[in-house]
């Protein structure tokens, strides 16, 4: 089973079963981009909408990106905002969007699932205009070092999804290669459990 296809199953149960790295990034994500003002918004694999809705009421305009029809559906059942457009688009080929530059690009739990980070950036960079910021919320790779990865149960069965581990400085040497500079940096752990961070967020800036 691809990834796409994995998605698609997923979705009757994405919002409904426990997990702690979804909840988590939500928290992370509303935390760090409190920080900013935008106004035009690229979300990458926005799934079931679980951060749109965040968005729609911070921007004045969201295009919501995912390569799940069945993601996009739900997402669409309960995001029905006037400011928020989706698309089903795979963000590991070339970006079919407006000319408008964003203020603002997100990937929430996404790119762990994209094995060239230079195409993600690149475009990226294209699509924003400068200043620009964009975010990233991921699974930390200490914890894909010790086996962590997406899945989701059906029927009784653990369905695993193709993933691959990016160090953290692989992500600070292709934002540098693509004119990002890093302005925030947060890991953030389970509450009430000690050892290794469950999630990376960054906030890179168009230079």
């Amino acid at each position: 089973m691809n990834n796409q296809e994995g998605y698609n199953q997923w979705a009757a149960t994405y919002d409904t079963v426990v997990n702690k790295t979804r909840d988590l990034e939500a928290i992370a994500f509303g935390e760090i981009l409190s920080t900013i003002s935008f106004s035009r918004v690229l979300e990458l694999g926005c799934g079931t909408g679980k951060n749109t809705k965040w968005l729609s009421a911070h921007a004045k305009n969201v295009t919501a990106f995912d390569f799940s029809s069945e993601m996009v559906n739900k997402a669409k059942e309960k995001c029905t905002m006037h400011n928020v457009t989706f698309l089903q688009q795979d963000i590991s080929e070339k970006w079919v969007i407006a000319k408008t530059p964003f203020d603002l690009i997100t990937a929430s739990l996404v790119l762990e699932h994209i094995k060239n980070l230079d195409h993600i950036f690149n475009e990226a960079t294209n699509a924003l205009k400068q200043q620009g910021c964009f975010y990233l919320g991921e699974l930390h790779p200490f914890k894909q070092y010790e086996g962590s990865k997406a899945r989701f149960e059906k029927n009784g069965e653990t369905l695993l999804l193709d993933c691959f581990t990016h160090h953290i400085s692989d992500y600070f040497t292709t934002a540098l290669n693509n004119g990002f500079e890093c302005i925030q940096l947060k890991e953030y752990f389970d509450e009430k459990a000690g050892g290794i961070p469950r999630l990376l967020s960054m906030l890179f800036r168009k230079k």
